[in-house]
């Protein structure tokens, strides 16, 4: 299987950046799955938690609000105003 390549930002710097397996991120339609292969999407954010599942199994947890999620040929990035590992 493929993996992501994910950067996650708040304003004023990089929150954490990796290859992953998995991505789920609280957007305003609801929460959001994202894998390999995901088709291109553009997607708001709603104030929460951002779980990302490294290709070592490991989860990392970011709470964001007030920005966006992005894919595209396996490239997820997250742009928040306010970002942080929790």
């Amino acid at each position: 299987m493929a993996e992501l390549e994910i950067s996650i930002v708040s304003a004023d710097h990089e929150v954490w950046s990796g290859t992953a397996k998995q991505i789920i991120a609280r957007t305003t339609e609801g929460e959001i799955g994202i894998l390999s292969g995901h088709e291109p999407i553009l997607a708001i954010l709603s104030a929460g938690e951002v779980r990302v599942t490294t290709t070592e199994g490991t989860v990392v947890r970011v709470t964001a609000e007030d920005g966006f999620l992005s894919v595209e040929h396996n490239r997820v990035t997250v742009v928040s105003r306010v970002a942080s590992l929790v």
